[in-house]
Formats: C-alpha cells, structure tokens, sequence
C-alpha cells in the first residue's frame, strides 16, 4: 500500500483533508507564473506510487480569488466548506474567511488553468470531434471494454504481479429498465440501481465543468434478497428507500408494501399494516430505530450488520460516470454522450461509529492548529485505489492518449480523494445521494441521468427556505467558482453585476439555464478538454480551459484572508442567513 513518504503517523484514521479554501487578492508571497502553453511533464507511469503533487487531494477551486479588481468579495467556498449534519462532525465553515493550505499546497500546482489553448480551439473540427465524443470507449455491442483490458493486463498495470487485477472490474452495463435497475445482456439484473441527482453547485454544473455525470448505487447481496435468501426485487426496492430515509433524514414514499409479510413496520404507525411511506426515526436512546429487511434484517437482529442515520452499510458501492457533451438533432440540444473521460468507483469497506468519526473529526482540527504546514496521509495503490479515511475506497479510471479508458495513477485519484473526506458538505464522504431527486421526479428519481422524460427539475429549497443554486448565484455574484463563465454571467447578472432576480426566481421551477451551456460552448468544452487528454496533463489540471483562467491565485500566503468575512451556512443549517 501507498503512503506519502516522511510523513509521522496521525491518527487512527489518518489525517483528515487540510482545508481547501479560496484565497484573497492578495497575490502572495511568491510572483505567479503564468503559462500559456502545456507544461512539459513525462507521460504517466501508472505504477508510480510517490506523487509529484502532494496535496493532490486540494482541488483546483480551492485557488479560486474571491475579491475581485474593485474589492467585492465573492463566496462559492460555502459550498462544500460549512458545518456538517451529523454524523458529520467536520465544521469547516469557519475556513471560508481564509487558507488553511499546509505549506506545499501554497503554490498553486493546477497550471493547466492558466495555458492559452485558443489558438486550437478555434480550429475545431466539430463534426470529428462529435465523431469522437459520440463513440462510446466503455461498451461495444455485448463487450465490456475496460473490463476486458483489465482481463488481460497490459505492461504496468499488474502493481503486484500477480497476473490479475486486484481492484474494481466494471460490470454495469448502464442498459436501465423504468425503476432504473441495470440489466446485462442476458437480461440479468447487476445489482447497479441508477438516480438522478440535482449537481453539486459550481465545477459540476455541466456548462462549467464541461461534463454531464450520472450515478449508480449498489448493495451487498443480503439487501437484495429476503428472509429465505431468495433474490427479490421488492425487497432490494425497499431496503434502497430505508437507506434514502436513512440518509436524506426524512421520510420516503414507497409502492405499497404488506408490513407482516416483512416483520417490519415500515411507516412506523405501531402495527404492521399496509405501507406507503418508510418513516424517518432515529433516536436510540428513545427506542425509536429502523430496520433493514429480508436477510440483510435478519443480519442486522445478529449484530451482523450496522444501520445508523447518515450512514451508508458497509459494501456499498458507487460508480459515477463522468461524460462528454453532445450536441443532438436539428434543435442542437446539449445531452450526455457516450464516451466517458472518466469512470469513478467508491466503495465502503469498514464501519465508523459515530464517536470514531466524531473523534476522527476531532482530531483533524487539532492536527490543522498543531501542525499547519503538514499534507495529508494518503494511503493507495495503483490496483486497489486510495482510502479517504473514512471508511471508504475511491478508484478512477480516465482516458489515455488514444481515448480508451485506463487506470488513474495513485495521484490522479487522490484528486478524488480530498472532496470526499474532510468538508462538511458530504453525507458519510457521498454527494450524490442525499442530492437524489425525490418523489416528485419520474420513477421517484429512480432514473439515469441520459433519460429524457420532459421532466423539469427546480431549484432545491434550502432548510433557510431559499433556493440553493439562488444562493450561489447572489453570494458568489457568478455562476461558476472562477467567474470565468461570460454565458452564465449574462444570463444571471446585468452590465453592472447586478442580479438579474427575474431569471434567478425562475430556477425555482427549472435550472436547466443554469446546468446547460450553449451548443458552442459545448463543443468548445469538449474540444478543450480533449487536449487535456492528448497531453496526458491530468496531474497539472483537468478541467474544460477556454481561456488563461485569471481569477486564481498561483502562490499564496500561510493562513491568507478571503476577504470573507461572515461564513455563509450550508443548506440543511436552519439558521437565518447571515447579514453580510
């Protein structure tokens, strides 16, 4: 196993992530260079374990310059960087205000956000780059072709020689029925249930991050069979609305489901009648718990198997799709394509209490006052990915040179790493989850992504009872964390930068104008992100460039101010928003 070398041992959970957080204007203890053409790095060599990059696990959003030329100051921080619900004891709001970067993290690594690629991308050749994105590199006909690479392991890819991989194999095919199970193409059932999701506010927005993501969810068999130990859709249907109540912290609409024939009373009425909804309760030290059902219930009564509000069982698994843009049909609508630039896998492997994350979440703050200048543990291999410290294992797959999917090198999924432990904006390290849609949406959200069912998603209502992407736009006064996105600005924002509150209250009833970027700019994000590829300069940037990105810090101070001053809640915080 991988660890950072002549880094001491922390705790027993490793060191959580160091903080991220968005820097002030001013420009540094260092002069920062600007580059306007690739870096020259070596190409990857996916067995390499030491990192170039240590604090990898920061991402680049984290450089992002928060006061601008006339002294406003701009907050996306608060997105992931707020108080966390329980069992997320991380309270990182506080580090909206100011860096909290360990001192290798004080230069700002991600240079790919500052190449000129214009010159190439104005000479796009759109009908072979939608050739391209149109392609799938994941599956052709009854072939899955990353599994089938990973069969028969090419030089460099065997970390322990062993003349097999050791890690994730793929084995979804992403062919969907109407509950969005996944089927392969002898019709059986994977296991893989997809669902749609509201994005993450900023890079994930598919006009700024220049991809459209999709996920996947699958439990351990015992969810998926009942108490006989007979497969049974039904029962794995229930067991996923429990795991949603579990992590949403809010009761789930089921089909209706005989509660005697289970032993299980689901909507919590005191008998075991006919039910309609899995009732939300957590309070142990009141009597008042939930149950697993069929075997994965019997498991639980043995003590063979945990559940606690907020947190996922052990063997859950993930699997997130990361995909091109597509311009589609005469209206050139901007959808989802085939090809795939990366494929990412998390599965949980080890159960955490609530005071073992509580003293983890402890004992991170105290490491960040101790030892300011220290980088975290990161401990991965090339086969078996990296651990978030959580409980968890991430592994990632991304393009190669030639556009077929290979593995991540240990430092391309510590990428991965820092967004998924140590922020307060994740549901036991997961995004996607607690961001399903709900029972409004088609198939109660039970859909993936590419599905085109007319529905039109609104704006999330905030527990503060504002709208989350409302609260984006007016606290960061752009639409994406480096106010690089002219599209977005002038839909949402006047000449003066005022907002335009008429578009804004109209995503309460559709954020598709603030998710989808124009057909151009689609193109133009595909095309960019492509010579990322070409490059292999995944480990300096890989995000969709357009331009030199010129709100970012390339060197920084110890501890320097964002020039935000009054930290903004997360969105399930009940709070009053604060006066700034």
């Amino acid at each position: 196993m991988f660890r950072l070398a002549s880094l001491p041992a922390v705790s027993l959970l490793g060191l959580l992530l160091m903080g991220c957080q968005v820097a002030s204007s001013d420009p540094g203890p260092a002069k920062a260079s600007v580059p306007d053409q690739p870096a020259q790095r070596p190409a990857p060599e996916l067995s390499n374990l030491q990192p170039v990059n240590v604090s990898a696990y920061i991402p680049p959003q984290c450089y992002a310059n928060t006061i601008d030329e006339r002294g406003g100051v701009h907050n996306p921080c608060f997105v992931c960087h707020h108080d966390g619900w329980r069992p997320n004891f991380i309270g990182d709001g506080s580090v909206q205000t100011a860096y909290d970067l360990p001192d290798p993290a004080l230069n700002n690594p991600w240079t790919n956000l500052r190449v000129d690629r214009r010159a190439e991308l104005a000479a796009i050749d759109e009908p072979e780059l939608l050739a391209y994105v149109r392609r799938s590199n994941y599956r052709e006909g009854d072939q899955l072709l990353l599994a089938a690479r990973l069969s028969e392991l090419p030089p460099g890819w065997d970390q322990d020689d062993d003349g097999s991989w050791s890690g994730y194999v793929p084995d979804a095919w992403f062919e969907f029925d109407a509950r969005g199970f996944d089927h392969g193409p002898d019709g059986a059932l994977t296991g893989w249930r997809a669902y749609a999701f509201r994005p993450l506010p900023g890079a994930f927005f598919p006009t700024n991050g220049g991809s459209i993501g999709d996920a996947l969810i699958r439990l351990p068999k015992a969810f998926r069979r009942d108490a006989a130990g007979v497969d049974s859709l039904a029962v794995y249907e229930l067991n996923l609305a429990i795991l949603e109540a579990l992590i949403t912290r809010a009761d789930v609409a089921i089909e209706p489901s005989i509660e005697r024939d289970l032993g299980v009373d689901l909507d919590g009425d005191g008998s075991l009648g006919i039910a309609t909804i899995v009732h939300f309760q957590w309070a142990p030290l009141r009597g008042q718990t939930m149950r697993w059902v069929g075997e994965a219930g019997l498991a639980q009564e043995r003590g063979e198997l945990e559940l606690a509000a907020g947190l996922f069982p052990v063997g859950t698994e993930f699997l997130h799709s990361v995909r091109y843009l597509d311009v589609a049909g005469p209206e050139r609508r901007v959808v989802m394509a085939p090809r795939m630039k990366e494929l990412r896998y998390a599965r949980k492997r080890r159960w955490l209490s609530y005071s073992e994350l509580d003293a983890a979440a402890a004992e991170d703050a105290k490491q960040r006052i101790d030892f300011p200048a220290r980088v975290r543990d990161v401990f991965a291999d090339l086969e078996r990915g990296a651990s978030t410290g959580i409980g968890w294992v991430m592994q990632g797959f991304i393009e190669d040179a030639g556009g077929e999917l290979r593995p991540q090198t240990v430092e391309e999924t510590m990428f991965c790493v820092g967004c998924h432990s140590g922020v307060g904006a994740t549901d036991d390290g997961i995004y996607s989850f607690g961001r399903k849609l709900g029972p409004d949406a088609p198939a109660r959200g039970w859909t993936h992504t590419a599905t085109d069912n007319g529905h039109r998603v609104g704006d999330h209502t905030r527990a503060d009872d504002l709208g989350e992407y409302a609260t984006y736009l007016i606290e960061n006064e752009a639409g994406d964390d480096f106010r690089a996105n002219q599209e977005l600005l002038a839909r949402f924002f006047d000449e003066h930068g005022e907002p335009r509150m008429q578009a804004i209250n109209a995503l309460a009833e559709d954020v598709s104008p603030l998710l989808l970027p124009s057909p151009e700019r689609a193109l133009a994000l595909d095309a960019a992100y492509r010579l990322v590829v070409r490059e292999q300069s995944y480990a300096l940037g890989r995000d969709s460039v357009l331009a030199p990105t010129m709100n970012l810090h390339m060197a920084l101070a110890p501890a320097q101010p964002t020039g935000i001053e009054v930290p903004v809640h997360g969105p399930r915080d009940r709070r009053p928003r604060p006066v700034r």
